[in-house]
């Protein structure tokens, strides 16, 4: 994230003076910060361009209220936890992925960024005296990502530390861990914090996943954390089609499973295990990111809807989906393959 990233930042009037809020402002003293009442007056207002907003967007501090904690989506995968649950302490990313459903499900491409994470902690605390927990924190945001300006993933290894019962997902295209790195050092449970990667061929990084870190990066950060005995899970999801969809994604299989020179080398006996799905999005998500990316490619394309989620054409889903199967097949056990559509 370039310096001077947020050149606004909008701050709910109630936590302006708090001390979290007034050093993360600290960190962005060129920004010009403007007093608001409440997040939904600049994130859901009306007529906003999502595109644009995220060309440039503004970061928005609020104090997040009600539910904080929810049931997995049916689009995700448990990977067999009986209680899966989610979270968005930040809604947005700093990457631009044309085919990310936040283009869909929110009105607005500027960052919010909710300060009150103790009460996050607090929910789940209760939670966890009913049943045991498994939570993917890195849905909405890629906290990795903006963890040197937030601390926020700092704040989630440590709590996890302390809760039994309580293992974290953090979903990631970033390729830097600097900022987590003493972290999970000094974390005592590691088997509790699990980091995915989404991987894409560089073809489709290019194209698709713009500001978000190579392949190489990804994979160098996925070698550091095998080192620090850090559980990895590897995503091959979303598989996005292109018309040479085959020997592009052979190549990054070859990459990752294989290596090559000039690439980092992966354990693949320290995978934690493997995703695989192709691109999928529910009916009004597609609908919006249809209207705010009226050129796209991916956005355009002519899906098939089962039940309200779009997804590929069958024979190309299917195609797809076994072909990386395949391939995980002869490196990885069945029950650390996971594909998404068996969930």
């Amino acid at each position: 994230m370039k310096a001077g990233f947020f050149s606004h930042i909008y701050v709910e009037k109630d936590i302006l003076e708090a001390p979290k809020t007034q050093e993360l402002i600290s960190r962005l003293p060129n920004s010009e910060i403007i007093e608001i009442n409440h997040y939904k007056d600049v994130f859901c207002r009306s007529r906003q361009d999502f595109a644009k907003q995220k060309k440039s967007p503004a970061l928005i501090l609020a104090h997040k209220k009600g539910e904080l904690i929810y049931e997995g989506a049916k689009v995700c995968q448990s990977f067999g936890n009986a209680h899966f649950y989610y979270t968005s302490c930040i809604m947005n990313c700093v990457y631009n992925c044309e085919y990310c459903y936040l283009s869909g499900m929110y009105p607005s491409g500027n960052i919010v960024i909710f300060m009150n994470l103790e009460d996050y902690f607090e929910e789940i605390s209760r939670t966890l005296l009913k049943n045991p927990m498994y939570i993917c924190v890195s849905y909405d945001t890629d906290l990795l990502a903006l963890n040197h300006l937030t601390g926020v993933l700092n704040r989630w290894i440590e709590f996890v530390d302390t809760k039994e019962n309580l293992s974290i997902e953090i979903r990631t295209k970033c390729g830097n861990i600097s900022s987590v790195k003493e972290s999970l050092k000094c974390c005592k449970h590691p088997e509790r914090i699990i980091f995915a990667f989404t991987v894409s061929p560089e073809a489709v990084i290019e194209r698709y996943e713009k500001g978000t870190a190579s392949l190489t990066a990804r994979l160098k950060a996925l070698a550091e954390l095998q080192e620090l005995k850090i559980p990895c899970r590897i995503a091959f999801d979303p598989m996005i089609y292109l018309p040479d969809w085959k020997p592009v994604y052979e190549e990054m299989a070859d990459i990752i499973f294989k290596g090559r020179d000039n690439y980092p080398k992966i354990d693949c006996n320290k995978i934690f295990d493997v995703s695989i799905g192709s691109f999928r999005i529910s009916d009004t998500y597609l609908k919006n990111m249809r209207r705010n990316l009226p050129s796209s490619a991916i956005t355009q394309f002519p899906y098939d809807n089962d039940g309200g989620v779009y997804h590929y054409p069958d024979e190309i889903m299917k195609e797809m989906e076994a072909y990386m199967l395949g391939r995980c097949r002869k490196i990885l056990p069945e029950d650390k393959i996971f594909l998404w559509k068996e969930q």
